[in-house]
């Protein structure tokens, strides 16, 4: 007998180029960024079934990951931000989604693999979605 105890679908390594930043330079030029996503969600149904519609389709969270990072904006917390919000919106099942959002080259004259952001969002379904 086999029971789920917890489950989550990664995607790792995600690359963009995109253009966020503070200063205007970086919105023009643009940056390379690194995407880490794990959507905690049960798919258990999924593993039973074998059918895509019982699980989180990862093919459609990288669309939704990669039409937010082509949105320009300043800080990448907002980035990071508004792709949480639209991946809960799709899939209210997603109980909890990790996000680490890194910019690999940052303007700021350090030797370093990157600076970004890493939030821990919660799905509260007792709020509106949006």
């Amino acid at each position: 007998m086999m029971r789920l105890q917890h489950s989550a679908i990664h995607l790792r390594g995600l690359r963009f180029h995109a253009r966020h930043g503070v200063e205007a330079q970086e919105r023009l030029t643009g940056n390379d960024y690194e995407v880490d996503l794990c959507l905690h969600v049960d798919v258990s149904r999924a593993m039973e079934t074998d059918d895509v519609a019982d699980t989180v389709n990862y093919g459609e969270v990288y669309r939704i990951t990669a039409a937010e990072m082509q949105v320009p904006s300043r800080l990448v917390e907002h980035v990071a931000a508004r792709i949480g919000r639209r991946l809960m919106h799709a899939w209210p099942s997603i109980a909890r989604l990790d996000i680490n959002l890194t910019k690999l080259n940052p303007p700021m004259g350090a030797d370093c693999r990157g600076a970004g952001v890493e939030l821990h969002l919660i799905n509260d379904k007792t709020e509106s979605p949006l």
